[in-house]
């Protein structure tokens, strides 16, 4: 049947004992040559019971030759393909490669693991999640390898975390001195009860003849700036060196700037070590690092190259630790023997991420912000409400406030978001702001540029700050009380969380406006749960719900391997149990040294041992 030219329906009339039915494939006439009458056929495909008799449009067939099918009459699996290859190649083929190596697949979960939690063999996994009889025994298969997956990542990271308490560091500190006390009743207000308990986590940490290896998570506007000067005060007290790297230069000025003020009254100096210094500055700043006259230096990735020599480093400090890779962070911790590691991050971690990405580190929180913060007010609005907000800006610089207009983001190329970020910094200042001065930041402009445009804005010369997301972090300017994002709902939840943090942190009620038209029902949602919350370990949570696990941290840079059975949100109790088990097992034998075990190391290295400077056993 040809019923336009170009397409050609071939029609095969078959009966399944009960009636007769159509089988019907598209644009293969080949198959009336293929199909004799009088033979068993399987078919799988679309049903279409409308007018008329039943037809089923084929997507798959297979004629039945009395042997055991396996692509009919039974749970079939559905792999994903390439080029011409079809599921009955692939079914074949994945059977011909089990049954193959089925005599050869070699059991390495514990047997006490596999009865307590009534788990298959893995030799029977294998089969069955391939080839069930029956849906039990697959979901039986998928749970044993859901558990092997968690089970072993996790026992490498324990395996890790063990070896590191077994080294044993140069340097030690000397017990709390004057310039941590001094330091401490010159802050501007009290430690709150959070960034006191995190203190006594880092401080025993430090005091311990291990290194320490830390995670400190806390909100935007936590005080997590004020743990880290205390812990390099610790170091320098000592006579060490401290580091602290941060992902941009203008996070690292805004450390450099807020340690330099500190610091400089109780007589410690802070350097500040970029990629865009002067070649002589640089030197002379390398040298007194070399020296140990410089106690403190912070910088960006500027540290980790191969000129930087510090005489004793002790406390190497990485702040918004997700922005660098697994091996940047590790070259900083390679600057000393064995120096204490704490990496921050303002960016909250749901709890089964945390586990997973970070079991490896001991985790604080502070889970309260400084006394006098006010919680951000925010409001999603659509584009027509935007002279609206504009009024409310005109409104809070009037009153001796500033504010930020977040540029969209246009599309995945730096070069188009900098042309929309320059054309509305130029139509606001001779337009809606044309009595204020406005200011432009944006990731392009050249690192003397982006300091004489944050001490403008800073000191409050300039009141209404244009700025592409090159401010997501770091930007500490108390006396901002209003923030404008525009196409807000093509950010994600946490770069929103981020953008909102830099607002809000003075004593004066702040505003956050998102504008935007969202298309799709997850943009949406995005938007109803920034305006219900301020809450960052919450966002987080219906980040990780919205996104999925993959995509909701950068996880391949983070250096999480990519499971193929297992799904960290779904999955998130059994991964609970897994690491509980790990951590037994490492107890018992920190480097899986005994018979039983040495299978279990075996297959973690063949497993992570490519993710080199993430995983490693002994």
């Amino acid at each position: 049947m040809k019923p336009r030219p170009g397409l050609t329906i071939t029609k095969i009339a078959m009966h399944d004992g009960i009636s007769i039915f159509y089988a019907v494939w598209f644009n293969q006439p080949f198959i009336k040559k293929n199909i004799q009458p009088g033979i068993n056929l399987f078919v799988t495909g679309k049903v279409d019971k409308g007018f008329g008799a039943t037809q089923v449009m084929v997507e798959e067939y297979e004629v039945d030759d009395g042997g055991d099918s396996l692509s009919a009459g039974r749970l079939v699996p559905v792999y994903p393909l390439t080029g011409q290859l079809s599921q009955r190649q692939m079914r074949a083929m994945v059977k011909s490669a089990l049954d193959g190596i089925s005599d050869r697949a070699g059991e390495f979960l514990p047997a006490s693991i596999l009865e307590k939690f009534n788990l298959p063999q893995y030799e029977e996994a294998l089969l069955k999640i391939h080839y069930p009889q029956r849906k039990e025994d697959a979901d039986a298969a998928r749970r044993r390898f859901i558990f092997e997956e968690l089970f072993l990542f996790q026992l490498a990271l324990a395996t890790r975390k063990k070896s590191r308490f077994s080294r044993e560091k140069a340097h030690r500190y000397l017990p709390e001195g004057d310039l941590l006390r001094s330091f401490i009743d010159n802050l501007p207000y009290r430690l709150t009860a959070g960034q006191e308990k995190v203190w006594d986590e880092i401080s025993r940490d430090m005091d311990s003849t291990a290194p320490m290896h830390r995670l400190l998570q806390g909100d935007v506007g936590a005080g997590k700036t004020v743990i880290s000067g205390m812990a390099l005060l610790k170091a320098v007290e000592s006579g060490l060196q401290g580091a602290l790297m941060a992902p941009t230069e203008i996070l690292a000025e805004q450390h450099y700037l807020g340690m330099k003020k500190a610091f400089s009254s109780i007589g410690v100096e802070a350097g500040l070590l970029t990629g865009g210094m002067r070649k002589k500055e640089k030197e002379i700043l390398l040298e007194r690092v070399r020296l140990g006259e410089l106690k403190v230096l912070v910088g960006t990735h500027a540290l980790i190259q191969e000129d930087v020599d510090f005489q004793r480093l002790g406390l190497a400090i990485v702040d918004e630790q997700h922005r660098f890779g697994v091996r940047q962070r590790a070259v900083l911790g390679y600057k000393g023997y064995c120096p204490d590691v704490l990496v921050m991050t303002a960016t909250p971690i749901p709890r089964t991420l945390a586990l997973t990405l970070y079991g490896d580190l001991d985790i604080s929180v502070i889970d309260e912000m400084p006394p006098g913060r006010q919680p951000v007010i925010t409001h999603a609005v659509l584009p027509h409400a935007l002279a609206k907000a504009y009024g409310l800006i005109r409104e809070h610089v009037r009153r001796g406030c500033q504010a930020y207009i977040v540029c969209p983001l246009v599309e995945e190329s730096e070069k188009v978001d900098l042309r929309a970020a320059v054309e509305l910094a130029e139509s606001l200042a001779a337009g809606e702001f044309r009595d204020f001065r406005v200011g432009l930041l944006h990731g392009r402009m050249k690192s003397g540029e982006k300091e004489d445009v944050m001490s403008l804005f800073r000191g409050g010369e300039i009141k209404l700050l244009v700025s592409t997301t090159v401010i997501e972090v770091g930007v500490d300017v108390p006396n901002a009380t209003v923030m404008v994002i525009l196409d807000a709902d093509r950010f994600g939840l946490a770069q929103l969380h981020q953008l909102r943090g830099r607002v809000g942190r003075g004593r004066r009620q702040s505003y956050c406006i998102l504008v935007a038209s969202p298309k799709t029902e997850e943009g949406r949602a995005r938007l109803r749960v920034m305006t219900r919350t301020t809450d960052g370990f919450a966002l987080a949570e219906e980040d990780l719900r919205l996104r999925g696990p993959g995509e909701f941290y950068g996880t391949r840079q983070a250096g999480l391997p990519e499971f193929k059975v297992a799904d960290l949100l779904r999955d998130w109790k059994v991964l609970q149990v897994a690491r509980g088990e790990a951590v037994a097992c490492v107890a018992e034998d920190p480097r899986l040294e005994k018979e039983e075990n040495r299978v279990l190391q075996k297959e973690i290295r063949a497993r992570f041992g490519g993710a080199g400077s993430f995983i490693e056993i002994g």
